[in-house]
C-alpha cells in the first residue's frame, strides 16, 4: 500500500448536523378529513399562534400542509399535536430539513433472534426513529432518528419497557466529543460559570454538564479547537479563590467492562446453582445406585414423603426460583410483547418438572399410600446445564471480535508534543496523553514507537511498519512530505509529524467504525434465521404439547406395553419428561447466532489483512461474484503516468506547444494532464526558457473522457485524445495518425494538442501495469471469474493492456456514465458483478455494480461508494475480497448445518422416536447439554474463520 492517500478513508457513520447552523426548518404534513375552506382556516389558526411557528399554508385538495419552524422554539411533533387537538388527523410527517441524528445503544439481555427481533420491532414503532438495527452477536443498536420527534433517553426508555437493560455507547457526532472530569466545583452556580465559559469558547458547539459526577462533555470543531484547548479554558474560567481543574475521563472500556461483569455473573450463577442442583443430581440418580450408602434418603418424615424427596425439594428450590428467576423475567417482557423466545421454552420446562414435582410432594405429604416420581434434578440440572452453555457461549462471543480488539489497541497512550522554530529545530518537548493531541500539532515520533496520529512528515528519515493495518509486511520509506497512518510503528530514523487527523478522523479510526458498522448489519442470509425463528417457538411449543399427548394417551389406554414406562413412574411422568426434552432442546439460540458471529470474525479478520467489508450484504454478494470490471488507470495501472516522447506536427515550436498545454492542462486534474505539465516544462527548460509563468486560459471546459479545451490569448487549444479532436472537427494528418497507431500497439495513449484547428504536437504517455496484475487475472480466471477492462483511454491502448494482463473483453473510450450503463449490459444478462475502481470517474459504476470495489489509495468519492475498500491498493486483495466471502458464507451454511442438525435431530429423540426400539431417550437435563453444544458449536465453528489465509501472496511469486 502506497502511504500517501490512504487517511482519504472517510466513511463516517455518526454524523449529527449541527441544529445551530439551521435557523428555519419545514415540515409538511399530510392531513386527513379536510373538506373545506373552514377546515383550512381552522388548522392555520391552531398553528399559526405557536411559538416558533413562521408560516402555514394548507392545500385543501390534496390535504397537505407545509409549515415553516424554528427547531430551537418548537418541535414537528408539537405542531402534528396542535393539528390533532383541533380535530384533524396527521397520516404523514415529511421534514424537509430533517436532521438525522445516530445513536448506539448497548443492549443486555438478548439470549436468541427472537429477542433481537423484538427489539427491533419496539426501536422502529418509536415516532422519530427512522431505521433501527440491532445486531445479537454485538449486542448493540444503531438507532437513526429525528431528533425532534425522538432523544436517546427516550430510545432507552422504550428498550427497558420491552424488558431488556439499555446504556447508551455514542450519540450524536461522537467523533469531535471529548469528556472532561472537573474539579473545584462546589455549586450549581459554579456549574454554570463554567459551562457558560466552555460555550463562549471558539469552536465549541455544544456543552452538557453531569451535575452528579462533575463530568462536562464538550462537542467540538477539531478544527478550531481542541482537548488541550478546552482543559486550559477551563482552568481560565477560574475565580478568586475558586480554582477549576480539568482532566480527561474515558467512559471507553465500560464495554470490556460490561462484558468481564457479565461474564462473572454468568459463572457465578452457574456455580451457585450447581451447589444445589450437583446434590439434587447425587440425592435423585447416584445415591439410589449404590444401596448401602442410599438407605437413608429412604427414611419417611411424615406419611410417604421421604427424606430424600424432601431435601431434593428443599435445595432445588433456589435454583427454580433465584438462579432461574432471568428466565421469568424475560418470559413475562416476551410474552407481554406477543412474542416467544428461549426464557418462554426454558420456563415452561422446568415450571412442567417443578410444579409437577410439588404436585408429587403434597400428594405424599397428604397420602400413606401414595408413591410417585419426582422431577426435581431435572428442573435444577436443567438450568445448570443452560447457564453453563451461556456462560460458555459468551466467552467464545467475546473471541469473535478479538481482530477488531486488536486494532483499537494499536495507538500508544502516550506522545511526544514539540514545539519548532523556523529551521524545525525542537525548542519544547513535553509528554502528553495521546487524547489531547490537536489538529496541526507537531508530534516527535521515536524509533520504534507507535505513531499516534494520521500527520505528514515534516523532518527525519526513516521507514514505518504499517502491517498491523495494511497487511504489508514490507516497511515503507518515510521521508518530509510523506504521510504516516495511526497505529503503525517507526523503524529506526526520529521523525517529526505534523498532525492532520486526530481521534477518530484517524485512518485507523475509521477502519473500527467501517468494521464495526459491518458486524451490526445484517446478512440478507440472516433472513432466513429470522423468519424460521419467528415461527419456530410456538411450533416447538405445539410439538412439546404433541409429544406429551403421544405418550399420556397411549400409555392409559394400554397401546404401548407397560414395561416401557421405567420404575417408579407413569405414562403420565413418561409423556411429561418427553415433553420437556422437546421444548429444551429445540430453542433456536444456535440459529441466531450462525450468521452474525462468522461476519464478525470474518470482517474484523479482513481488516486485519487490508480489506474493509462494509457489512454483512457486501460480504454476501461477493461470493456470487462471476464478473470482475477494472477500471484501468491507477487500478490495473500503477495510476502514476509519464511521458515517454513528445513530437510536432503542422510546423509550431516545440516551446509553443509546452506553453499551450501547460496553460490547458494546469487546470486539470486528471492523472495524465499532470504527466503532461510535468514533462512540458521539463522540455520548456531544456529549450531556454525559465519562466514559470503559466499563461490565463479562459472558458476552461472539461470534455468527460475525452480531454480538456479552452482559450490562450486568442488561440483556441485543445488537449486530448482522438475523440476530442473528431467531435470539434479537427483534421488528423497521417502523420498524426501514424504516430497515435505506433504507440497505441505499445500500450501507451496519445494526448493530442490542436491550436486554432490543427495539430500541433502530441504526448505519448504510458502507465506501466501493476506487477501483480497478471497473476491476479490469472488467478480470477482459475476461480471461474471472468475479467473485463472499462476505461476512457482509446481502444488500441485498452486492448494492449487486456494483452499483456490476460482480460479478454475490453470496453474503451467509455465516460463515467458509460462505465455504470457497461456494469448494468452485464447484470442484465444475469452476472453478478463486481466493479474495481479508484477514480471519482469510478463512482457511478461502483454504485451500479452488485459489490464495489475501491482502491485504498483513491479518492474518497469512490471510497465512499463502494461496498469493499482494498487498503493497500493491491490487485491481489480482490482476490483475497472474494475468497474470504466464499470462506465465510461455506461457513455460514455450515453453522446452519449444526444449528439445525441439533434440532432437527435432537427433536425426534427427544420426543421419543427412538425409545421403542433403543430404549434411548433424551433425558430434560441432558437436552439442556444438547441446547448448550449447540451454541458452542456454532460460535466455535466461527471462530475457526481466525484461520483464514490469502490464497495468493504476489510478493512471493515475483
Amino acid at each position: 500500500m502506497e502511504a500517501n492517500g490512504f487517511d482519504d478513508v472517510k466513511i463516517p457513520l455518526l454524523q449529527l448536523p449541527e441544529e445551530e447552523n439551521v435557523a428555519v426548518r419545514t415540515v409538511a404534513l399530510q392531513i386527513s378529513d379536510i373538506e373545506c375552506a373552514s377546515c383550512v382556516n381552522s388548522i392555520e389558526s391552531a398553528v399559526r399562534n405557536l411559538n416558533g411557528v413562521k408560516s402555514i399554508a394548507v392545500s385543501s385538495i390534496d390535504g397537505r400542509a407545509v409549515v415553516k419552524f424554528v427547531p430551537k422554539l418548537i418541535t414537528a411533533r408539537r405542531i402534528k399535536e396542535s393539528i390533532e387537538e383541533s380535530g384533524f388527523k396527521v397520516n404523514e410527517v415529511h421534514d424537509h430539513d430533517q436532521d438525522i441524528s445516530v445513536c448506539r445503544i448497548r443492549i443486555k439481555g438478548m439470549a436468541c433472534t427472537s429477542c433481537s427481533e423484538s427489539v427491533e420491532r419496539t426501536l422502529q414503532m418509536i415516532d422519530g426513529v427512522k431505521r433501527a438495527i440491532v445486531g445479537l452477536a454485538l449486542e448493540e443498536a444503531k438507532v437513526h432518528y429525528d431528533p425532534s420527534l425522538a432523544d436517546p433517553e427516550k430510545i432507552i426508555e422504550a428498550i427497558e419497557d420491552a424488558g431488556f437493560g439499555a446504556e447508551l455507547i455514542s450519540s450524536g457526532n461522537d467523533a469531535n466529543k471529548v469528556h472532561l472530569k472537573v474539579e473545584g466545583i462546589d455549586s450549581e452556580e459554579d456549574a454554570n460559570v463554567l459551562v457558560s465559559s466552555l460555550e463562549l469558547a471558539g469552536g465549541v458547539n455544544r456543552v452538557e454538564m453531569d451535575f452528579s459526577d462533575y463530568i462536562v462533555t464538550v462537542s467540538y470543531d477539531p478544527d478550531i479547537t481542541g482537548p488541550r484547548t478546552l482543559i486550559h479554558c477551563v482552568q481560565e474560567a477560574s475565580r478568586g479563590s475558586k480554582m477549576y481543574q480539568a482532566t480527561l475521563y474515558s467512559p471507553s472500556g465500560q464495554r470490556e467492562r460490561d462484558k468481564v461483569n457479565e461474564i462473572r455473573t454468568y459463572r457465578d450463577q452457574f456455580l451457585f446453582s450447581c451447589l444445589f442442583s450437583v446434590p439434587v443430581f447425587v440425592f435423585a440418580m447416584v445415591l439410589p445406585m449404590l444401596p448401602p450408602y442410599g438407605n437413608w434418603l429412604n427414611y419417611k418424615i411424615h406419611n410417604m414423603l421421604t427424606l430424600g424427596l424432601f431435601l431434593r425439594w428443599i435445595l432445588c428450590t433456589p435454583v427454580q426460583f433465584i438462579v432461574g428467576k432471568r428466565f421469568y423475567v424475560g418470559s413475562y417482557h416476551a410474552l407481554r410483547r406477543r412474542s416467544a423466545n428461549m426464557d418462554v421454552l426454558v420456563a415452561l420446562g422446568t415450571n412442567a418438572a417443578y410444579f409437577y414435582s410439588l404436585y408429587i410432594v403434597i400428594k405424599a405429604l397428604t397420602s400413606d399410600t401414595f408413591e410417585g416420581q419426582d422431577f426435581f434434578e431435572t428442573s435444577s440440572m436443567l438450568i445448570s446445564f443452560i447457564l453453563l452453555g451461556k456462560y460458555l457461549e459468551i466467552v467464545a462471543k467475546g473471541k469473535t471480535s478479538d481482530a477488531l480488539g486488536k486494532l483499537t489497541q494499536l495507538v500508544p497512550d502516550k506522545a511526544y508534543l514539540v514545539e519548532i522554530d523556523t529551521d524545525a529545530n525542537i525548542i519544547t518537548e513535553t509528554e502528553i496523553d495521546t487524547q489531547l493531541i490537536q489538529k496541526n500539532d507537531i508530534i516527535k515520533i521515536v524509533p520504534g514507537a507507535k505513531i499516534p496520529i494520521d500527520g505528514i512528515v515534516i523532518k527525519g528519515q526513516s521507514y514505518a511498519n504499517e502491517s498491523m493495518i495494511t497487511g504489508e509486511a514490507r516497511p515503507i520509506a518515510k521521508s518530509p512530505g510523506d504521510k504516516v497512518i495511526s497505529g503503525t510503528i517507526n523503524e529506526n530514523g526520529c521523525l517529526l509529524v505534523k498532525a492532520t487527523h486526530v481521534g477518530s478522523d484517524t485512518a485507523l479510526s475509521q477502519i473500527v467504525q467501517i468494521v464495526e458498522a459491518a458486524q451490526l448489519a445484517k446478512a440478507p442470509v440472516q433472513k432466513l434465521a429470522d423468519h424460521i425463528s419467528r415461527v419456530f417457538v410456538p411450533i416447538v411449543v405445539v410439538a412439546a404439547f404433541i409429544t406429551w399427548l403421544g405418550w399420556f394417551i397411549p400409555g392409559e389406554t394400554g397401546f404401548y406395553p407397560k414395561h416401557w414406562i421405567p420404575k417408579g413412574m407413569d405414562a403420565f411422568e413418561l409423556a411429561l419428561q418427553f415433553a420437556i426434552s422437546v421444548l429444551v432442546v429445540a430453542c433456536p439460540c444456535a440459529l441466531g447466532l450462525a450468521t452474525p458471529t462468522a461476519v464478525m470474525v470474518a470482517s474484523g479478520i479482513g481488516a486485519s489483512q487490508g480489506v474493509l467489508i462494509k457489512g454483512g450484504d457486501a460480504l454476501e454478494k461477493a461470493h456470487k461474484v462471476k464478473t470482475i470490471v477494472f477500471d484501468k488507470t491507477g487500478t490495473l495501472t500503477i495510476g502514476k503516468p509519464t511521458v515517454v516522447s513528445a513530437v510536432l506536427f503542422s510546423g509550431f515550436s516545440m516551446e509553443v506547444l509546452c506553453d499551450m498545454a501547460i496553460s490547458i492542462e494546469a487546470s486539470s486534474e486528471h492523472p495524465l494532464a499532470k504527466a503532461v505539465v510535468a514533462h512540458a516544462k521539463k522540455l520548456r527548460k531544456n529549450f531556454g526558457s525559465c519562466t514559470e509563468e503559466v499563461p490565463d486560459v479562459v472558458d476552461f471546459e472539461v470534455h468527460m473522457g475525452a480531454g480538456v479545451s479552452g482559450k490562450v490569448g486568442d488561440r483556441t487549444v485543445l488537449v486530448g485524445n482522438r475523440r476530442l479532436m473528431h467531435a470539434c472537427n479537427v483534421q488528423i494528418s497521417s502523420e498524426a495518425e501514424k504516430y497515435i497507431s505506433e504507440n497505441e500497439i505499445l500500450a501507451r495513449t496519445c494526448v493530442l494538442v490542436s491550436i486554432d484547428g490543427k495539430i500541433a504536437g502530441a504526448f505519448s504517455v504510458t502507465d506501466p501495469v501493476k506487477p501483480e496484475a497478471k497473476r491476479v487475472i490469472s488467478f480470477l480466471h482459475s476461480m471461474g471469474i471472468t475479467s473485463v477492462i472499462v476505461t476512457g483511454d482509446n481502444h488500441a491502448t485498452a486492448i494492449a493492456i487486456a494483452n499483456e494482463v490476460g482480460i479478454d473483453m475490453v470496453f474503451a473510450e467509455t465516460d463515467p456514465v458509460g462505465k455504470a450503463d457497461k456494469v448494468k449490459e452485464l447484470q442484465m444478462k444475469g452476472m453478478t458483478v463486481a466493479m474495481v475502481g479508484d477514480g471519482i470517474n469510478d463512482s457511478p459504476a461502483l454504485v451500479a455494480a452488485d459489490v464495489g470495489m475501491a482502491i485504498g489509495a483513491g479518492t474518497d468519492v469512490a471510497i465512499e461508494a463502494a461496498d469493499i475498500v482494498l487498503v493497500k491498493s493491491n490487485l491481489e486483495d480482490v482476490i483475497t475480497a472474494i475468497d474470504l466471502s466464499r470462506k465465510t458464507m461455506s461457513r455460514i451454511r455450515l453453522n446452519y448445518i449444526w444449528a439445525l442438525g441439533y434440532n432437527i435431530l435432537g427433536m425426534p429423540v427427544a420426543a421419543g422416536v427412538l425409545y421403542p426400539f433403543t430404549g434411548i431417550r433424551l433425558p430434560p437435563w441432558l437436552a439442556g447439554a444438547c441446547m448448550a453444544a449447540s451454541s458452542l458449536s456454532v460460535v466455535s465453528s466461527s471462530l475457526l474463520l481466525q484461520f483464514y489465509k490469502k490464497p495468493l501472496h504476489v510478493e512471493s511469486i515475483k
